[in-house]
């Protein structure tokens, strides 16, 4: 059985840092690139970040680019979110995402995150 279990969210202050965990278990891993959405309420679900299945290749959206950094360690099936200069706008919640074929797309339940002014 597939799982996503996200970690980490809370309440920071503008500029601070948080830094989100995901562990994954039901699945090999290492195999599959790894994402990070977020969806702020009222709002449409937003791709945050992509990393592939061994890290050399991540990418982000242009709205947390130089912000937030996508990393991951296969030995303990975990991808991690690092977020600095926090923003009001990147309030939301993070939830972490694997597709693991056609029709296989699977989703955490979600962590909070809240930056106050």
């Amino acid at each position: 059985q597939v799982q996503l279990v996200e970690s980490g969210g809370g309440l920071v202050q503008f500029g601070g840092s948080l830094r989100l965990s995901c562990a994954a278990s039901g699945f090999t891993f290492g195999n599959y690139a790894m994402n990070w959405y977020r969806q702020a309420p009222g709002k449409e679900r937003e791709w945050v970040a992509g990393i592939s299945t061994v890290g050399r290749t991540t990418n982000y959206a242009d709205s947390v680019k130089d912000r937030f950094t996508i990393s991951r360690d296969n030995a303990k099936n975990t991808v991690y979110l690092q977020m600095n200069s926090l923003k009001s706008e990147d309030t939301a919640e993070y939830v972490c995402n694997a597709i693991l074929g056609p029709d296989q797309d699977y989703w955490g339940q979600g962590t909070q995150v809240t930056v106050s002014p």
